[in-house]
């Protein structure tokens, strides 16, 4: 594709070459000069998300070589359009997963872009000018200031990386179905990078919080480290029975092929799970459990730039981060080896140009 003539700020990143190797290499590439609605970002800390696995391995069939990953992107804004209020250079700023939509449909009036017709992903879409978008595992970003929020200052800037993809993922289906009010019980299936920010934000909501997971090793850690109330083996038909009927929502984050029949009975009548994740096979769901529960089964996919604002916000309040382990940029491949085996507590953020020290 012919880089257009706009495109001269020249950029270092990390990407996949091809589906092949699995792996990504520096790569130099072209981003467009700041526009009248721009913002360009210094970008410091980008966190690494199962979907960039996805995305570098061509797991969807959807993937456009070269692709550089990254939607949970941190960093310090250098330039800003003659059209930009709200944004100063200096701020401490965030780009999730959306760069573009219509701004004009229904989804995009009520600001859930992410569900516009028209959305345009922040790696791996097509922007309003042909070029494929390239993510945040670069040194710069250009974004629209329409899809740029901004980082609450008592808040480090790697730790509310992921935030930008996992919190938003599991904060708004909680605020959607009244999970944020105190009192309720949260059930939260999987302890990965959503798990851990759902259980997070259910015990700063006044929650009751159960882990629900197949590693009775993680029950220390989901107790002492997060303070969960309970922890449920799911493949302990004890355990699973001592809990039926007792909690009012479940929050799925496992991205693996299962059944939902279980986890079902461990919601009340008329309780709700919510899918956060994408397995990339079906999962089962048995009619039983929910003509009997009166139970609902919905999906929900990131958030809008109001609704993640607002969470960020309330990450500030709350003094919410993620967990995470800091990964200098001549590691990245080593840390997605070890993303696909899923030994990561709990989020990779990769140091592309921040002043933390190198893990």
């Amino acid at each position: 594709m012919e880089v257009p003539p706009n495109h001269t700020q020249t950029v270092t990143g990390w990407a996949a070459m091809d589906e092949g190797s699995g792996k990504v290499e520096p790569f130099i590439f072209k981003r467009r000069e700041n526009g009248v609605d721009d913002v360009t970002i210094k970008v410091q800390y980008c966190g690494m998300c199962h979907t960039d696995l996805h995305f570098i391995q061509n797991d969807w069939g959807i993937t456009m070589y070269p692709v550089v990953p990254g939607h949970e992107i941190t960093g310090v804004v250098t330039k800003v359009g003659a059209n930009v209020s709200g944004f100063e250079v200096g701020d401490r700023v965030g780009v999730g997963c959306i760069s573009a939509s219509c701004l004009d449909c229904e989804h995009c009036r009520r600001s859930e872009e992410n569900y516009c017709d028209k959305v345009t992903l922040t790696y791996n879409g097509v922007s309003w000018d042909g070029t494929v978008t390239y993510g945040g595992y670069s040194s710069v970003l250009v974004a629209d200031k329409r899809f740029v929020v901004r980082i609450p200052d008592n808040l480090p800037l790697d730790a509310a990386a992921p935030l930008l993809c996992a919190g938003i993922t599991v904060y708004s289906p909680m605020k959607r179905h009244g999970m944020l009010r105190s009192g309720g019980s949260l059930g939260v299936v999987g302890l990965g990078g959503l798990g851990h920010v759902a259980v997070k934000f259910g015990k700063a909501f006044g929650l009751r919080v159960a882990v629900i997971s197949t590693s009775p090793a993680k029950e220390r850690e989901a107790r002492e480290r997060l303070k969960a109330d309970d922890f449920i083996v799911s493949t302990n038909q004890k355990q699973m029975q001592a809990m039926t009927r007792s909690l009012d929502y479940i929050i799925d984050t496992v991205s693996a092929k299962h059944s939902l029949g279980p986890i079902l009975e461990l919601l009340k009548v008329n309780g709700k799970l919510v899918l956060v994740a994408a397995p990339d096979q079906p999962v089962e769901l048995p009619s039983f459990p929910l003509i009997f529960g009166k139970r609902t089964v919905s999906g929900s996919m990131t958030g809008g730039l109001k609704e993640t604002q607002e969470m960020l916000d309330l990450c500030g309040e709350h003094n919410i981060t993620c967990d995470i382990e800091l990964v200098s940029t001549d590691r990245i491949n080593e840390a997605l080896a070890r993303m696909a085996r899923n030994d990561v507590r709990y989020r990779f953020v990769i140091n592309i140009g921040g002043n933390s020290s190198k893990l």
